[in-house]
């Protein structure tokens, strides 16, 4: 067992770019070639697709064996917005939306899905979630791209209301490592969006948008526990 800091630092600047290729691709589509390799179920680095996946992607590494990993390494989730948000946004707005609401809104989706995952592993008798490398760790590592909020609380001064059918959407992309040799061994990519009740209109604020993104979270959490529980652990 080892603890390499320098190592899970190269890993995450490596996930960083992987993500911003995931980013285009889902953005635009696949090419023909993409559309081959995803026509054969395998990915372009060996990983095969998972069929009847409650996810919009899933592939794994089908000589991976999960049962060893008790532990769980969670890196901290990359957040991407949709191109343009920011633009669109201060089309439509009285108050516009800055810098430092992006970084802020930015931080809280981190900490929230970081927050959902742990729970939902840690559930029962579930995974110990934990900051070290090892032959039983597996290695999370989280982003939200594309990440669309239909009103944004900017928190400036002033009372401000914003009523909107729908909360937003956003796009989990989830890649999972073996935490020592660094082998990325699972891969799935899922998009939702969070309407009102009813698709009624409903009042916008940091309360509102908060407990919906961790609805929308704890499904994607409650999905990736469940996978691991019923396919590749003892």
């Amino acid at each position: 067992m080892r603890n390499d800091d320098g190592y899970a630092a190269r890993l995450v600047g490596f996930g960083a770019a992987v993500t911003l290729v995931a980013l285009v691709l889902i953005s635009v589509g696949i090419s023909t070639a993409q559309a081959e390799e995803v026509e054969a179920g395998v990915s372009f680095d060996g990983l095969e697709r998972v069929e009847n996946s409650k996810v919009a992607k899933a592939y794994i590494d089908p000589n991976a064996d999960f049962s060893v990993f008790k532990r769980v390494k969670i890196l901290d989730p990359y957040v991407a917005f949709r191109r343009n948000w920011r633009r669109d946004q201060n089309r439509l707005r009285t108050r516009n939306v800055r810098a430092r609401d992006m970084e802020r809104i930015r931080a809280d989706v981190a900490s929230l899905l970081a927050t959902v995952l742990t729970e939902a592993l840690q559930a029962g008798d579930g995974f110990e979630v934990v900051d070290v490398t090892g032959d039983d760790v597996l290695l999370l590592r989280p982003a939200i791209i594309d990440l669309d909020v239909s009103a944004p609380d900017t928190m400036s001064g002033g009372r401000s209301t914003t009523f909107t059918t729908s909360a937003g959407a956003a796009t989990l992309y989830l890649e999972l490592y073996d935490s020592v040799s660094g082998d990325i061994i699972g891969r799935a990519a899922d998009r939702q969006a969070i309407r009102s009740a009813g698709d009624g209109i409903s009042w916008r604020n940091r309360a509102t948008n908060s407990a919906d993104a961790r609805r929308m979270f704890r499904r994607w959490a409650n999905l990736l526990r469940s996978f691991l529980d019923q396919h590749y652990t003892k």
